[in-house]
């Protein structure tokens, strides 16, 4: 299956050649440095891009001081991690080991040369992609969590950070790992914690305070301005920040929790063209974040627009759930669907501790080798079932309808029959939940003969009933009766995607008619900016 990039231990290197050297003399300056200083540390901005003319450089563990990895870097080759491209921080400390001589270039400036001479760009980002796959591949992050599997605020965290592609190292209360770590940073070595390089302990922990140390948490300036600001980041709207990019407009995509939306949480997708061996759907957005970045685009996570306003001069205002206000020319709704809660008891006291919304790694690992229920007919829900199997003794899918046939494709429904790891029960739904601190099984209701039997699970996915998120949007767009976006002729709009205001545009699963598949979401994000575009000059 395909991954965000390639493994960095196969790769043949590709040196830069010697024009790209030369650009970047020109665009930078030639800096020497002695031996044992530090040219990044953890939490720094990652605001220069910096070429080994001779010398050496090593990664550093910042809970050790130690050298981190066997290799080092030396002449022709570069430092830099893909937060280079977004303007966010190093992750890892990078110290020379003797007399260093390189060429460091302002990453606005680096930025220019990329997409000048693309070639070049090439090369940057498919080492800093396949230096993030090592370092998600091995666990091996400055992020570290302890205690996990006890703390719901550190799981929040790692969700968080497993869903947006950033590497960290996760140890269990009271293992050696998480005592060493404990020592290093002078803390309890039995208390839950989420540490961000020796020096930072974060209390209280969140996502937005990992996001503000990785960069990711951006402070604007109040009623900054762009061209266009996209709302959403899974599928549609990262599309949408590609081409608003490529096509040079100042354009900013909003993401509440992770970046690939719902699409984020699909295990494997295998139906999307290109991409034969199959891609998780995570990966396949991150791709498209990349691509996004390099063409100038910036986005902001975990940030929510809670109100849309149209100002006197027909700009467009949005105000962040921190009360900051941005502007802009074009808004793009692409804030997709999110799972109906089912309505029963209990349910949301469990959720986090055996119900989830989401098969990820994360969630995988708390069915390892025990019962798993997943409510669904759709493709999520067969990709769930599928993916969960490789962990867990037994997959119950339970689903509503009588037949698969008009809601998965007929490829996943057909492995789902075969697997022998994996029940399909028609005709049923979960109707209670019961356990301690934790879920401990699921009452299931038979709508064919109307019986109920209690069946032991550690873990509940739900992904049925898809709910429109557009309350933010303040009454300016005309919706459907069931909360989606209406666009074009529906809405008396000017183009296909264009909603009743004008200069607000809708894409993905969020707009009304829209068919509910990745390809199509990313077809609609790459469409829209046309009309974007012609809206915003006019």
């Amino acid at each position: 299956m395909e991954t965000i990039g390639r493994d960095l231990r196969e790769m043949q290197r590709v040196p830069l050649a010697a024009s790209h050297v030369a650009a970047l003399r020109s665009a930078g300056q030639v800096v020497d440095y002695p031996a044992d200083t530090f040219l990044a540390r953890t939490g720094e901005p990652a605001d220069r891009f910096i070429y080994v003319v001779d010398g050496e450089i090593e990664v550093v563990n910042p809970f050790t001081d130690e050298r981190h990895v066997p290799s080092t870097l030396g002449p022709t080759q570069f430092m830099g991690e893909i937060s280079f491209l977004d303007g966010g921080s190093w992750s890892m400390p990078m110290r020379t080991v003797r007399q260093t001589q390189v060429i460091e270039v302002p990453r606005s400036a680096m930025l220019r040369l990329m997409s000048e001479i693309p070639e070049m760009s090439d090369i940057v980002i498919t080492v800093l992609a396949a230096r993030r796959r090592r370092q998600l591949d091995s666990d091996d992050g400055t992020l570290v969590l302890i205690g996990e599997d006890v703390d719901p605020s550190v799981r929040r965290v790692a969700e968080f950070a497993s869903r947006n592609r950033i590497p960290y190292s996760s140890y269990a209360l009271g293992s050696a790992e998480a005592g060493s770590v404990a020592t290093s940073c002078e803390i309890s070595a039995d208390r839950p914690a989420v540490i961000f390089g020796r020096d930072n302990v974060i209390a209280d922990p969140t996502p937005e305070k990992v996001a503000r140390l990785l960069g990711l948490y951006r402070d604007f300036v109040e009623d900054e301005t762009f061209d266009v600001v996209i709302v959403g980041g899974g599928p549609a709207g990262v599309a949408a920040g590609v081409y608003a990019g490529a096509e040079g407009l100042g354009a900013l995509v909003v993401e509440d929790t992770a970046v690939g939306g719902q699409a984020g949480t699909s295990s494997r997708i295998e139906n999307y063209m290109g991409f034969p061996t199959g891609i998780s759907g995570a990966d396949l957005v991150w791709r498209g974040e990349v691509q996004a970045m390099k063409f100038g685009t910036r986005f902001a996570m975990p940030r929510r627009v809670a109100k849309l306003e149209r100002l006197d001069d027909g700009m467009f205002c949005a105000t962040f759930d921190n009360d900051q206000r941005i502007r802009a020319g074009a808004v793009v709704v692409a804030t997709g669907v999110q799972y109906r809660r089912l309505p029963i008891d209990r349910l949301e006291e469990f959720e986090g501790t055996g119900v989830y919304y989401a098969a990820t790694e994360n969630e995988a690992r708390s069915c390892r080798g025990a019962e798993t229920v997943v409510v669904g007919g759709g493709n999520s829900a067969g990709q769930a079932a599928m993916f969960l199997s490789r962990t867990a003794a037994h997959v119950r899918l339970l689903v509503r309808g009588s037949s698969l046939a008009s809601s998965m494709s007929s490829y996943l429904s057909s492995r789902l029959e075969a697997d022998p790891a994996i029940t399909i029960e028609y005709g049923a739904e979960v109707t209670a939940v019961d356990g301690d601190t934790h879920l401990a099984a699921v009452t299931v209701h038979s709508r064919a003969d109307g019986s109920t039997r209690v069946l032991p699970a550690c873990a509940l996915f739900i992904m049925v009933g898809a709910a429109p998120n557009t309350g933010w949007l303040s009454g300016l767009v005309d919706l459907d009766d069931k909360g989606f976006v209406l666009t074009g002729e529906a809405a008396k709009g000017h183009s296909q995607y264009s909603t009743s205001c004008p200069g607000i545009f809708a894409v993905g699963d969020v707009r009304a008619g829209s068919v509910k598949r990745v390809a199509s979401s990313v077809g609609e994000g790459s469409v829209v900016i046309s009309s974007v575009w012609e809206f915003v000059r006019r």
